[in-house]
């Protein structure tokens, strides 16, 4: 008997643990990995601010508001689309132990506060901007984790690769689908279902395209603001797909639009109009400027 397993992969993990006790403490594994995250996301915009000769204090000034208002907005985006819920359980609405911060929310906080800190620090934003989205990218690579040991933010059924199969008591049943319930297994007496684990596949290519972000800073970057730009294409491009295949979508109050995947699509397109603008036109412009 097992509580989670991929099965084609030939992985079985007998006991998933959401938490472990520390000195008394019940600390969730869930917070120790948006907490890594973090630091590792801090640590990446310090080392890329080295490179480009940036103040790193500032970065340290910055990431103290960062990490609390992107939890908040986190927070505040995923009640806002499930606020039925919430307006009859007011208690839980800070209850962020057991999961529900929206990854969208956290990304339009974060731009509040790297606007306002920029604005009153006389920086350039883009500039900024660009750190910082290289740490968001490895935070989301990590962070995406954090959903596996709560057992929640996955895709609807699929007999693929990397099925992944879980104890049916052990999920959030608001989020199986007629789809993996017709397709339940029983093994030795215990039912199963079986999903996309689409934790993986976003932490997956979040990594590629962080890898990408590196590249272009290092070796093809041209203007400030290009590193946003192509998260905006790439990671709508990778949240798009992977929405789709989820069963726990935020969707717009009384339609069946997944709000994800509508913010995916105009982050595309924006992304996609900024970047050729500012290199094709911009940049040119900018370049005659200099050798006339």
């Amino acid at each position: 008997m097992f509580d989670l397993a991929f099965p084609h992969l030939n992985i079985y993990i007998d006991k998933m643990i959401s938490e472990f006790n520390l000195f008394g403490l019940n600390i969730a594994f869930y917070g120790v990995i948006v907490a890594t995250a973090m630091l590792v996301g801090f640590y990446t915009a310090v080392f890329l601010a080295k490179k480009s000769n940036q103040n790193v204090d500032n970065y340290y000034d910055l990431f103290i508001f960062i990490i609390i208002f992107a939890i908040i907005g986190a927070r505040i985006y995923y009640v806002i689309f499930n606020l039925d819920y919430y307006l009859k359980n007011l208690d839980e609405i800070i209850n962020i132990r057991a999961g529900g911060l929206a990854v969208y929310g956290g990304i339009i906080a974060c731009f509040v506060v790297i606007y306002v800190f920029s604005h009153i620090k006389k920086l350039e934003f883009f500039q900024i901007v660009d750190n910082c989205i290289a740490a968001l990218t490895i935070g989301q690579v990590i962070g995406r984790w954090g959903n596996f040991f709560n057992m929640e933010a996955f895709g609807t059924y699929t007999d693929n690769l990397f099925a992944m199969q879980m104890k049916y008591d052990l999920v959030n049943s608001s989020n199986v689908d007629q789809l993996m319930l017709d397709n339940m297994k029983t093994i030795d007496g215990v039912q199963y279902i079986q999903a996309h684990p689409t934790f993986l596949y976003e932490s997956f290519f979040n990594l590629i395209l962080f890898i990408i972000i590196l590249l272009i800073f290092f070796k093809f970057y041209k203007f400030h603001g290009q590193l946003l730009f192509t998260y905006f294409i790439g990671y709508g491009m990778i949240r798009f797909f992977v929405e789709g295949l989820r069963t726990d979508s935020l969707l717009i109050p009384s339609t069946d639009i997944r709000v994800s995947q509508v913010l995916s699509i105009v982050l595309v397109f924006v992304g996609i109009i900024l970047y050729t603008y500012n290199l094709f036109v911009k940049h040119k412009i900018q370049y005659k400027n200099i050798i006339n």
